[in-house]
């Protein structure tokens, strides 16, 4: 495609774009395969003249349970912002910069934040775009450990709850990208922690992988309060929430005097 500008042309490449769309703007019950389809657009890579959008190629993307929220039909919430009928999901990845309007990015520059799920985005809400200084570490990592779980579970576990070397550490949903994290930042402290998942494989895991010094599958346990009683004998110092409902319940049974929990997530 040819575009004049005063005497000169600009060669300006229109490609295919292949996407992650949503078959419906709200999903009812968990996001199922059959909720989003893949379809395939096509994309100038250039940015538009006079724009401080940021044109990116995504390298990862990150499938984060905040997802399942944000399809759910609640007016004026996350759903009606993100996930429109047709058009590609939107999350958290890893990018390069081919082409940019913004003064704080420049081609061949990478970067993470909120990206669509497809080949090629340009993005012209940039507050939540960061530039990667680091590359001495995998980018993957970029999508979990240096990315939003990360930062949520750095953030939660030692400002939120101002743990102590051998304070006693109960994480819900253990298994998941934030749980893990705070688990093995309440070990490296010299805290003692127990998790709860979902499954044998996850509650083994946490015990041999992530360090945990105890762990236990939510769904055989028809006593939370028992069930926490029998691995917290002195109480819980501290309870990083990723659940909320009977959990949360049978933790507050189970906390000492000035226990301290991080509401992380309410997703029961």
């Amino acid at each position: 495609m040819m575009m004049a500008s005063g005497e000169e042309e600009e060669v300006v490449s229109i490609i295919s774009n292949k996407q992650v769309v949503m078959r419906d703007h709200h999903v009812t019950g968990y996001l199922k395969e059959s909720d989003m389809c893949m379809s395939i657009s096509t994309i100038t890579l250039k940015v538009p003249h006079n724009s401080k959008g940021v044109l990116v190629k995504n390298l990862y993307l990150s499938c984060d349970p905040y997802i399942r929220g944000h399809t759910k039909s609640i007016q004026g919430g996350y759903a009606d912002q993100y996930f429109k009928t047709g058009s590609p999901i939107i999350g958290y990845g890893v990018a390069k910069v081919l082409d940019s309007g913004h003064p704080d990015f420049k081609k061949d520059d990478l970067v993470w934040g909120f990206t669509g799920w497809e080949e090629y985005t340009l993005i012209t809400e940039t507050e939540s775009l960061f530039k990667i200084h680091h590359t001495d570490v995998p980018l993957s990592y970029y999508t979990g450990l240096l990315s939003m779980p990360g930062m949520t579970a750095f953030t939660g576990f030692y400002e939120i709850c101002s743990p102590k070397k051998g304070e006693y550490v109960f994480v819900s949903s253990a298994f998941g990208a934030v749980g893990q994290i705070v688990g093995q930042l309440a070990k490296l402290l010299g805290c003692y922690v127990v998790g709860s998942a979902g499954s044998k494989e996850k509650v083994d895991l946490l015990k041999t992988k992530f360090g945990f010094d105890e762990a236990f599958n939510y769904k055989e346990e028809k006593d939370y309060d028992a069930c926490l009683k029998r691995y917290f004998l002195e109480s819980i110092d501290i309870y990083f929430d990723n659940v909320g409902g009977k959990m949360l319940d049978a933790a507050l049974l189970n906390m000492r005097l000035h226990g301290r929990i991080a509401a992380c997530g309410m997703i029961s």
